[in-house]
């Protein structure tokens, strides 16, 4: 997952929420940092998606392939 696929899951996912989300839940699964330190320090995004997810109880099914833009058909 790019950095601007992790962009585009959090707004899809979490609306007008996902600004405090990620400045302010702290998540155990990147070592008890919010999702913006993780990133910052270096944390893959992805590896910061499935925590926040799992921290937020985002169901499997929206978790994989979040963010990616659809195929021009």
């Amino acid at each position: 997952m790019r950095r601007s696929e992790f962009d585009r899951a959090v707004a899809a996912e979490f609306g007008p929420r996902a600004a405090a989300l990620l400045s302010d839940l702290v998540l155990d699964d990147v070592g008890r940092r919010t999702a913006s330190e993780a990133l910052a320090a270096g944390v893959p995004p992805r590896e910061v998606w499935l925590a926040l997810c799992a921290a937020t109880d985002v169901p499997d099914e929206r978790r994989h392939g979040a963010g990616r833009i659809e195929p021009r058909s």
